[in-house]
């Protein structure tokens, strides 16, 4: 292209947009199905139940510490699918790009979409790109939906959790929040806070083959780990006790979190999957996540309980307890 930055012209439908999805979209992620360039994808599904999601992207910085926004949109949607116990396989992508974009940002951001699509075997198939004027698009929006197969006998539902039931965490809380303000403001730290965004379905189709029980997972992605459970015990009306030593935190961000007055339980992840199964099976689940790629620092973190339905609780260090509040508002804006 003879473009260094993107144009108006780009989302005009002509020559120069052709120019654009061709030498710089198709170009990237190269499936046959894309190759085609018809206005829908037509695709083959295995028996089982479809598991369909769809999510929109605007971080700000495009890039971060260990990632970027194409890193974070391809998987986010895979862990979204991943979820249902599906087998993600599919993606759709949209873009808005805004007038200005250095067209060479936009092809680092499509080598990670397509370099985080192939790690998660996943093919993008469609897509669409729209162009907005300067000052009205923050650089690149990207909104992805994908398709997954849920296999047969696989029923996960946040309303299963039962009294008893054991609690995972796959790794350390905090890491994507915290990377995305250290860029945004300007801040050092002694270690590299890197994003932890990466694609989870082996993570979670290991987890279900050592522990065929499971009741649900959920990524703790905008509004954290204390979102996240107090869905959970508000969709089972059941309680949820967290031991907060068991909780995995990375040293700098603990203290990234207490400088800026964060609740860690609160702060966005990207690549951190929760998993409630029953205790028989817990510590069976848990060596599937300590044995697959993203789940080192995985812990078993709480417990599920009868009474006060909906209420998520913190055993603190010092032996007493509190509660595990939602998120309310915008801890931090522009998270993903």
């Amino acid at each position: 292209m003879r473009q260094d930055r993107i144009l108006l012209a780009h989302g005009s439908g002509g020559t120069m947009m052709r120019d654009l999805i061709e030498e710089v979209f198709v170009a990237r992620f190269g499936d046959d199905i894309l190759r085609r360039m018809d206005d829908a994808a037509s695709l083959e599904l295995p028996p089982g139940r479809v598991s369909m999601s769809t999510d929109t992207y605007v971080v700000s910085p495009l890039f971060f510490p260990g990632g970027d926004i194409g890193k974070l949109a391809v998987a986010g949607t895979v862990n979204d699918i991943a979820t249902a116990g599906a087998r993600p396989l599919y993606l759709s992508v949209g873009f808005v790009l805004e007038e200005g974009l250095l067209i060479d940002d936009l092809r680092r951001i499509l080598d990670t979409m397509a370099e985080t699509a192939a790690e998660a075997g996943v093919r993008i198939v469609t897509g669409d790109t729209k162009v907005v004027e300067r000052g009205h698009g923050d650089g690149v929006y990207i909104n992805t939906a994908g398709i997954g197969v849920i296999p047969d006998g696989v029923d996960l539902s946040a309303s299963h959790c039962r009294p008893g039931d054991r609690v995972l965490l796959s790794g350390t809380l905090g890491d994507h929040g915290i990377a995305v303000v250290s860029v945004r403001e300007g801040l050092k730290f002694g270690t590299d806070v890197v994003t932890d965004a990466a694609p989870l379905g082996d993570l979670v189709a290991a987890v279900l083959a050592a522990a065929p029980s499971v009741r649900c997972f959920r990524d703790p992605t905008r509004g954290g780990l204390a979102s996240t459970l107090n869905e959970l015990a508000s969709a089972s009306k059941t309680s949820i006790t967290v031991d907060e030593d068991e909780v995995p935190v990375a040293p700098q961000v603990r203290g990234a979190c207490e400088m800026l007055g964060y609740d860690v339980f609160q702060v966005a992840n990207e690549g951190k999957m929760v998993a409630v199964v029953p205790q028989e099976q817990a510590e069976a689940a848990l060596a599937a996540m300590r044995a697959s790629r993203y789940g080192g620092s995985a812990a078993i973190v709480g417990e599920v309980a009868e009474g006060h339905a909906g209420r998520v609780y913190v055993r603190t260090s010092f032996g007493s307890r509190r509660i595990m509040d939602m998120l309310v508002g915008e801890q931090l804006p522009r998270i993903c």
